[in-house]
């Protein structure tokens, strides 16, 4: 077999971009190109490889199993050109003008704004693009590569990430709370008939949801700032990442819900590059930032 590739990626992109848009005419719009274009680049695939990408089904066009097989592996072909592409770019231009970073939003948000501080003094003139996310969120901009680098509590399939800090929940509401005004231990129980308040996944699909979620009553809103002033209004309870509500708790806006078992609970923070490999200078060197200042924060506390 020779060592040269006998399909070019414009003909895998318009093998993807039949099956992802449904159909020839649907993919031929979609790439700007003439129907006739599409069909020869399928079918000159079909010749050299020797292969049935296609196959009827009743009036419509499905992919055969190696169609299949050969469809996945083409669009991962795809994608590695395109970051390819994106390193060779970052190269030419040295520090990015853009940085895109997920954190979850249980991370201290004075802490995330003084590794942003730190990095602007340094490097300026680069951009940065913040998604704040919940749960799912986060993995989401990952995988989707929107984001260059994440801080997430858990690790994607498939990619890798250091363990950055242990953050440490509580259940806490307003001192006026009927909970608190019950005067004794509570159990979980206690909890279940009052009004918790929660943080909506941020993914599309919304497929997780964090283990405690069991009140009855139940307010979800969409950021962080929402649920802490809520608590603080009394409208509610909810577990908190400490350090997300340092100043309440100090200024007595939020007080600890005396649980008898489970009154803390903890998850681990990771520190995740959506591919290491093609990180620039100033995704590694953000990344550094926030390790150098997690760790001081943590030794601080």
């Amino acid at each position: 077999m020779s060592g040269s590739p006998r399909i070019s990626l414009e003909q895998w992109r318009a093998l993807q971009a039949v099956v992802d848009a449904g159909g020839y005419a649907q993919a031929a719009a979609q790439l700007h190109k003439s129907q006739s274009a599409i069909t020869y680049a399928v079918q000159k695939i079909q010749t050299q490889l020797e292969v049935k990408l296609f196959e009827l089904q009743g009036r419509k066009a499905r992919l055969t199993s190696a169609g299949e097989i050969l469809y996945r592996r083409a669009k991962g072909l795809l994608e590695e050109a395109a970051l390819l592409e994106g390193a060779a770019l970052h190269l030419a231009q040295g520090w990015e003008s853009e940085l895109r970073l997920a954190v979850e939003v249980v991370f201290p948000t004075w802490l995330l704004l003084r590794c942003l501080a730190l990095f602007a003094d340094q490097q300026p003139d680069t951009r940065i693009e913040l998604y704040e996310t919940v749960l799912s969120g986060t993995e989401e901009a990952l995988i989707q590569r929107r984001v260059e680098l994440a801080i997430c509590s858990l690790v994607p399939p498939g990619f890798a990430g250091d363990a950055l800090m242990q953050m440490r929940f509580i259940a806490a509401a307003h001192p006026d709370h009927p909970l608190h005004r019950l005067k004794r231990k509570l159990t979980l129980q206690d909890l279940r008939k009052f009004r918790q308040l929660v943080i909506r996944d941020s993914g599309s699909q919304r497929r997780r949801s964090a283990p405690w979620l069991g009140a009855e009553q139940r307010w979800t809103v969409s950021h962080k700032a929402t649920q802490i002033h809520a608590a603080g209004m009394g409208l509610g309870f909810a577990w908190f990442a400490q350090d997300t509500i340092r100043s309440e708790l100090e200024q007595g806006l939020l007080k600890p819900l005396p649980l008898r078992e489970g009154a803390e609970r903890s998850a681990e923070l990771y520190l995740v590059y959506a591919d290491p490999d093609y990180a620039g200078p100033g995704a590694r060197r953000l990344a550094q930032i926030i390790v150098e200042q997690v760790k001081a924060a943590c030794r601080g506390s």
